[in-house]
């Protein structure tokens, strides 16, 4: 939902050109979904405990996709999702912010009621899976947090 909304608002953030919101917004949407349903299912749940594991489902159901289009990885680089600039987690943590960022000019020079709902949307749905989802859900209770460099940044690894 994240995603789309993102991409919705930077659509209409930019709908006053004929060309640059529909571009931005269509740009965003697909760096996200590439980023979220091929980089991911392919760089990272391979080497995840999650897609060894028989019948299991990781909080992003990403291993059962992962499991049909990519060979199994190696739980010892894991941990590596999280190293080099343009790192699997650097590249969600892009995609997550890049609407947010990208609405704010746009509320500035093209301010709708409609525009402003859509950031507060985005900003409440990025700050709800940053503060509940990730600590209190998905990290607290995920069975990689052992090896995963996220669960130990958020000191979740030992609750």
């Amino acid at each position: 939902m994240h995603f789309l909304l993102g991409g919705i608002g930077i659509a209409l953030g930019y709908s006053f050109t004929s060309w640059a919101g529909y571009t931005f917004g269509s740009l965003y949407l697909m760096f996200s979904f590439v980023e979220m349903y091929v980089i991911m299912p392919l760089s990272v749940c391979p080497n995840c405990v999650y897609y060894r594991a028989k019948d299991s489902l990781c909080i992003s159901g990403l291993n059962i996709l992962s499991k049909k289009i990519a060979r199994e990885g190696d739980l010892k680089d894991f941990p590596r999702r999280a190293e080099g600039l343009f790192c699997p987690n650097n590249l969600y943590l892009v995609s997550l912010i890049v609407p947010v960022l990208a609405m704010i000019p746009a509320l500035i020079v093209n301010f709708s009621i409609v525009l402003l709902l859509l950031f507060l949307a985005v900003v409440g749905l990025l700050l709800f899976r940053f503060f509940i989802i990730f600590p209190k859900v998905a990290c607290l209770h995920c069975t990689a947090k052992y090896n995963c460099p996220q669960a130990e940044a958020m000191g979740v690894r030992n609750l």
